[in-house]
């Protein structure tokens, strides 16, 4: 069992950065593929990033070049770092983790969900 939460959002102009980080519970941090999602309003929740317990990373398309994944075993923790922020990236921001050696992208690959933490860009 995993328990995630996230933290890191807030209200930013557009042009800024944001680093979210998700603190994970339990003793197996490191054999489990972590991953970043976002829903806004109105829309599916949509895969940004994932990080396998390797290190091997994964992004969305759309998400190549601002968005950096990254984490840290000893502290049991996974980073997403925005740059340039839009106001398209308005959403509630979501870590995800399952048991596994590859990095994952839908939303049923991952057994394990945070709370979520907001994220609003401003024009």
């Amino acid at each position: 069992q995993v328990q995630l939460v996230e933290s890191g959002g807030g209200l930013v102009q557009a042009g800024g950065s944001l680093t979210l980080s998700c603190a994970a519970s339990g003793r197996t941090f490191s054999l489990y593929s972590m991953g970043w999602f976002r829903q806004a309003p109105g829309k599916e929740r949509e895969f940004v990033a994932s990080i396998s317990f390797g290190g091997t990373t994964y992004y969305a398309d759309s998400m190549k070049g601002r968005f950096t994944i990254s984490r840290d075993n000893g502290k049991k923790t996974v980073y997403l770092q925005i740059n340039s922020l839009k106001p398209e990236d308005t959403a509630v921001y979501y870590c995800a983790a399952r048991q596994g050696a590859s990095t994952y992208y839908t939303v049923s690959q991952y057994h394990y969900w945070g709370q979520g933490t907001q994220v609003t860009v401003s024009s």
